[in-house]
Order: C-alpha cells, then sequence, then structure tokens
C-alpha cells in the first residue's frame, strides 16, 4: 500500500518525481513501511506533546520527515538509476499531506473488502 500510496503522490504532485521506475516505487514502497512500523511509533510518541498543542497538526511535519528520509536514504545507498527528487520544503509538506490522505483512504478501501 505504501507503494501505491508512493506512486500516486508523484502521479498528484507533478513537482515530486522519481527516478528508476517501478524499482524506485516498490524500494520506496519497501521503506516507508519500515520507517512507518518502526521508528515513526516512536517519533510520535517523543512527540506526543507537540502533536497535542498543534491539534494533530504537527503529524504533517512528521511525515514530511519520513519523505526527507528517504529521499536521503536514496541518495546515501546510491541504487542504480532510483532516486526521489523533491524540489523543496514546500513539497514535503504537500507531499506529507498528500500520502497521508492516499495512506488513509487505501487503508479505507481495503479494510472495507
Amino acid at each position: 500500500m505504501n507503494s501505491l500510496a508512493l506512486y500516486g503522490l508523484t502521479f498528484i504532485v507533478e513537482e515530486i518525481t522519481y527516478t528508476g521506475g517501478a524499482k524506485a516505487i516498490l524500494l520506496g514502497g519497501l521503506i516507508l513501511g519500515f520507517i512507518n512500523f518502526f521508528v515513526k511509533p516512536l517519533i510520535k510518541v517523543l512527540s506526543l506533546p507537540l502533536v497535542f498543542l498543534t491539534g494533530g497538526l504537527f503529524l504533517i511535519v512528521i511525515n514530511a520527515g519520513v519523505l526527507w528520509f528517504l529521499q536521503y536514504f536514496f541518495e546515501i545507498a546510491k541504487f542504480r538509476d532510483v532516486a526521489f527528487y523533491f524540489p523543496n520544503s514546500g513539497s514535503y509538506v504537500i507531499g506529507a499531506i498528500v500520502i497521508g490522505v492516499l495512506n488513509w483512504a487505501l487503508h479505507l478501501l481495503i479494510k472495507n473488502k
């Protein structure tokens, strides 16, 4: 599902691009799944006061950080011809919102079946 959300993100937000075709999408989904399962819950617990103070809006910042880490991981791992490009910090925020909505919608569709 993370791969589908990542593909939808690059389809909806045209300034966010990737190279590497299906390999990039599948690897990106795998890495996002790993981060969302192991790292993100810890970050959410540690930032709980900020999440309460902002009425949940800080979760967008956390998602933007996850997308930044995804791009950074692909830069340092140096996969052949595989990369994600976010041109500016605003694209991380927009991407975080879009991928959050897409993940929510995909989970809703899958759980209802």
